[in-house]
């Protein structure tokens, strides 16, 4: 739970990678961000590709309070991560190996100001470096550039959160009773407290 953006794409070019990766290092360093760098150069025959190889190629910054922002591509040009590669690279099956490109970072506990931030990264490094690049985000703000819509979800979904935080700080799990119970007659009391 928390304000999250999910992005896909590709590198636009093979011979763009260790440009794009040390702007995103410049940046890093900038703000003081943590990040690691895979592989600079990658393989110009793969890509395109539907096969790839066994290496990440990229950059991940990881600012204070936000799950990191992986820049990374397999050797296809596709955007993914080492994780992701990990857990999808194998898959047989197209349903689960789609998820080896489907990213996703929360940025709830980082702010309205570094989720902006990495917005406007995006916006850049789309249009110099990536292509059939896509982002939804949960705050609206690439969707929109609004600063104030985004301020607006960051606060609902934290009210959310410290709202369930506190029911279920409230309305401890009685004995015996099953998980799924549980979490009815917490429903059933939220819902019950908002119609008041």
């Amino acid at each position: 739970m928390g304000i999250s953006f999910h992005y896909s794409g590709r590198i636009a070019k093979a011979e763009l990678l260790p440009e794009l990766v040390e702007e995103v290092k410049e940046i890093a360093v900038l703000y003081h961000w943590k990040y690691k760098i895979y592989e600079t150069y990658l393989p110009e025959d793969d890509l395109g590709k539907v096969v790839y190889n066994s290496n990440i190629y990229g950059i991940s910054i990881t600012p204070p309070g936000c799950e990191t922002v992986s820049i990374c591509f397999l050797s296809n040009g596709l955007m993914s991560d080492i994780v992701h590669l990990l857990f999808f690279g194998k898959n047989e099956t197209r349903e689960e190996s789609e998820y080896l490109y489907m990213l996703a970072v929360k940025t709830q506990f980082a702010g309205v100001e570094t989720h902006q931030l990495i917005i406007h990264l995006f916006r850049y490094l789309s249009k110099k470096y990536l292509s059939d690049f896509k982002l939804i985000d949960e705050g609206g703000y690439w969707e929109t550039n609004d600063a104030e819509l985004l301020k607006t979800n960051f606060k609902r979904t934290a009210a959310l959160i410290d709202g369930f935080a506190l029911a279920l700080q409230c309305l401890p799990l009685k004995e015996g009773e099953t998980i799924e119970t549980y979490f009815e007659r917490l429903m059933k009391e939220v819902n019950d407290k908002r119609k008041l």
